[in-house]
């Protein structure tokens, strides 16, 4: 009985572990590269962020030239891992990424750069 007992409550221990996940809309993603109106070359850039820990997925969309003007959304993906890379032509263009888990999400974190 002890043994079921125990069982029992090591499993609703865990089911609820993982149901409740830490609420992360107040954290912020913190963007390693491009930073705000860096200067890149043309061709390969790579898109990069530190992780948030609970957060599974990052959204991460880019505008050519920036969001509130955009002629173009040249990307927007949804991806667990922190770094991604995007071939772009010469232009202005604005980035941004937020962090999320099934129940919260952070703000988007807005960067403007350049390719040259």
């Amino acid at each position: 009985m002890k043994k079921s007992l125990s069982f029992f409550l090591f499993i609703v221990f865990v089911s609820c572990d993982a149901i409740f996940l830490e609420d992360i809309t107040s954290l912020t993603v913190t963007p390693q590269a491009p930073l705000n109106n860096s200067e890149v070359d043309s061709g390969s850039v790579t898109f990069s962020w530190r992780l948030i820990d609970q957060a599974e997925l990052y959204e991460i969309q880019i505008a050519e030239p920036d969001f509130q003007n955009a002629s173009q959304i040249l990307l927007d993906t949804t991806l667990s891992s922190n770094t991604i890379q995007k071939s772009l032509d010469v232009g202005d263009y604005q980035w941004r990424i937020k962090a999320m888990n099934s129940d919260y999400e952070t703000a988007y974190q807005t960067i403007n750069f350049s390719v040259n």
